[in-house]
């Protein structure tokens, strides 16, 4: 059986070489990189779930970078839900803090010891539907698809699994049992949304469903939604007055 957290690093993008730095810078280097590469380890987000019909890929969350990206942002948002705060989106103009770790003890684990093998590959299978919710994934496209996996580099059974995922029907029974904690139900989701920008009825209604599904509560899903858009939004490049001609060039006050 493949590593399925090594698949789920390269799936988002957080084993791919010379990526390093904060969170955010990591993710724009890899964004960059699965556009000049797409065959690059770590790109296999922009193979197979950024082609298609101008689809584009869904943002830099979409590279932060496994399953620590997954359980960390899950973990932020249930904290927050718990202590009752409301869901409010990051502000585009201010960083995002630096995506920390879950404590040992909440529930959102990233060690493999702890976290199961099969629940990893579940992460992928979710992301996956997510990402079919629209239909824009058929036969030739998924050919097209498989065409570049193959040359991704991946292990024969891997690549067998993610043909298999875009092959079969989606089950959602299954998915939604794999799941037996509300810690990793909330990572369920927060993978899933990670996946997309449900900017179809489709993408929404699937959500929807999956949240519904998945029994949880609105409010929480609120707060994955939030937490996942605040670490998708782009912090807003500084803006720099350009002086008329003949006059001097304008000093920032900082």
């Amino acid at each position: 059986m493949f590593d399925a957290k090594k698949l789920l690093d390269q799936f988002l993008g957080s084993q791919v070489p010379g990526a390093g730095g904060t969170v955010r810078g990591r993710a724009g280097q890899v964004t960059q990189m699965a556009k000049d590469n797409p065959l690059a380890a770590g790109a296999l987000a922009a193979v197979l779930l950024g082609t298609g019909t101008g689809r584009e890929v869904t943002g830099a969350a979409l590279k932060l970078g496994g399953l620590a990206a997954i359980a960390g942002l899950g973990y932020q948002a249930y904290k927050n839900y718990q202590a009752g705060k409301e869901p409010v989106a990051q502000p585009e103009a201010q960083p995002l803090p630096e995506l920390l770790p879950p404590p040992a003890d909440s529930g959102f684990s990233t060690e493999p010891a702890v976290v199961r093998n099969d629940f990893v590959l579940v992460l992928v299978r979710a992301m996956i539907a997510a990402a079919r919710a629209d239909g824009h994934i058929d036969d030739a496209e998924r050919a097209r698809i498989m065409d570049k996996v193959r040359l991704s580099g991946l292990d024969s059974e891997a690549q067998q699994f993610l043909d298999d995922e875009l092959s079969n029907p989606v089950d959602l029974d299954a998915i939604v049992a794999a799941a037996t904690t509300e810690e990793e139900r909330v990572e369920l989701y927060t993978a899933s949304r990670l996946a997309i920008e449900p900017d179809s009825r489709a993408e929404r209604g699937y959500l929807d469903l999956l949240a519904g599904r998945l029994g949880l509560a609105d409010a929480l899903v609120d707060h994955i939604e939030a937490t996942v858009s605040a670490a998708k939004t782009p912090v807003a490049e500084p803006k720099t007055s350009v002086p008329r001609a003949g006059e001097p060039p304008i000093k920032s006050p900082w």
